[in-house]
């Protein structure tokens, strides 16, 4: 039976509307995972945009109307491959093809293929994509799992879908601001799996320099470089039986990812200088600020690596979208760091915490509230204390004394820069997106970003100081 893109039943979001792109979902929803099986699509060839959905059950490739995919490519024999689910993996094999079956030039007669691989048949190219769908976990009747606190439905949403994943070994990627507690997550999925008493190895990708990377991941034997005075283990090795975490994976230079790809292909590494590779038994945690679908459409990320990291996604909301954790973090904070005194926030205060928009999210909040109890005088705290940020949170006090023109280009500037700083981080920093939604021109947009000193690029977050 042939399949168009158009009337394939399965997952019509997930599947990729421009051959070439990568597999994404039009209103991405919080948690993603991938189905079992994937897709193969026609990238090119006479039968471009064609796709068969591959699931428990055998598929054939060819030209006779009797296969799966039905190819008109003459130069593909009448059943030219098959593709099936073994022990987890999908396995390509040739059927004694006229012309043969090849991956990137290289001939085959059986391939394990991955998602992303590319395959070609005759003249036809067909790539092999993941079907990603929607995760609907059940909300938590808790308000924390392990050090992560909320009340909102989204967190407890989100406590829910860690309960169900942390016994698993699957790869996880976690998305999310500066500040929002990736990390955190990272640690409480460890600590609720099966590799609990094992390691829990934090590899930061965007703190190394890039001439170390490989050495820090993989390790490197003796003499491998200058300094190399003995063998060290890198951080895969170091979590051998636990759990490795790569914090701030859209920083990792792209000539290094076809490395770290590798290890997560093999779950084996070589050190090196070495020539031998070693096996780790780890499960791989992954995280980053960055769109990585939109990394690697402007072909700063390998796709195929996003698609191994991809597993399971997991999307934190900021702390502006979760306003009714507010008061809940600030009291356990405040518990924290009160250091056996007894201090209270009066009620005008906590709405002045409210008002804020909280850049630097949940890491700024706890900031904010530890310098406010370190410098308290007394038995409660106030926004003087909280720091400059939430002091300025609120708009300018209006003054009659002023000019007219002058009171009112204070309030326009105000609401223009708190509008610009809340459209920039709905968007995740994406000057196209924001526009459109805004309905001013790009050009615009980017002279009031220079106008408040925010770069389009950067996380207003970063440039604060949290």
């Amino acid at each position: 039976m042939k399949h168009s893109a158009e009337s394939t039943a399965a997952s019509r979001d997930s599947l990729p509307k421009d051959p070439n792109s990568t597999s994404v979902l039009d209103d991405v929803p919080e948690f993603t995972r991938y189905r079992p099986g994937g897709v193969f699509l026609v990238i090119s060839g006479p039968d471009r945009g064609e796709q068969v959905v591959l699931t428990d059950r055998p598929i054939t490739l060819g030209s006779s109307p009797s296969c799966e995919l039905v190819l008109s490519d003459r130069t593909v024999s009448r059943r030219h491959a098959t593709a099936q689910l073994e022990n987890n993996q999908v396995v390509v094999r040739d059927l004694g093809s006229t012309n043969g079956s090849f991956t990137y030039g290289a001939r085959f007669k059986e391939i394990v293929v991955g998602f992303g691989t590319e395959i070609t048949l005759g003249k036809t190219v067909l790539k092999f994509l993941p079907q990603e769908e929607a995760l609907k976990p059940v909300e938590s009747e808790d308000d924390r799992f392990g050090s992560l606190l909320g009340c909102d439905a989204k967190m407890r949403r989100l406590f829910g879908l860690l309960r169900d994943i942390s016994p698993t070994d699957s790869t996880v990627l976690i998305q999310g601001e500066t500040g929002t507690g990736k990390e955190l997550v990272a640690e409480e999925i460890h600590r609720h799996s099966r590799r609990a008493a094992g390691p829990f190895v934090v590899f930061d990708c965007g703190a190394v320099p890039r001439e170390l990377i490989e050495s820090l991941l993989f390790g490197h034997v003796r003499g491998a470089f200058t300094g190399a005075i003995a063998d060290r283990q890198g951080a895969f090795a170091e979590a051998h039986g636990g759990t490795i975490f790569l914090d701030e994976i859209g920083e990792l230079a792209l000539e290094l990812q076809p490395s770290l790809l590798r290890a997560l292909d093999k779950r084996a590494v070589r050190p090196v200088g070495g020539s031998a590779y070693k096996q780790v038994d780890v499960r791989v945690i992954a995280a980053t600020n960055r769109d990585l679908r939109e990394e690697v459409a402007r072909k700063a990320f390998r796709e195929d690596l996003f698609f191994r990291l991809a597993v399971i996604r997991v999307q934190l909301p900021a702390l502006r979208e979760r306003g009714r954790d507010i008061d809940l973090l600030t009291d356990s904070f405040v518990e924290q760091f009160s250091s056996g005194k007894t201090l209270a926030l009066p009620s005008a205060e906590r709405l002045r915490l409210h008002s804020y928009g909280w850049p630097g999210n949940v890491r700024e909040l706890r900031n904010v509230v530890e310098r406010a109890c370190v410098l308290a005088k007394g038995d409660s705290l106030n926004l003087e204390e909280l720091g400059d940020a939430v002091v300025h949170a609120a708009p300018p006090v209006f003054r009659s004394s002023l000019p007219f023109k002058e009171a009112k280009g204070q309030l326009v500037e105000h609401f223009e820069r708190e509008y610009i700083v809340d459209l920039m981080k709905r968007h995740r920093m994406n000057l196209s997106a924001a526009a459109r939604e805004a309905q001013i021109d790009r050009k615009h947009l980017r002279e009031l970003l220079r106008k408040y000193g925010l770069d389009n690029r950067l996380d207003p977050a970063d440039r604060s100081g949290e």
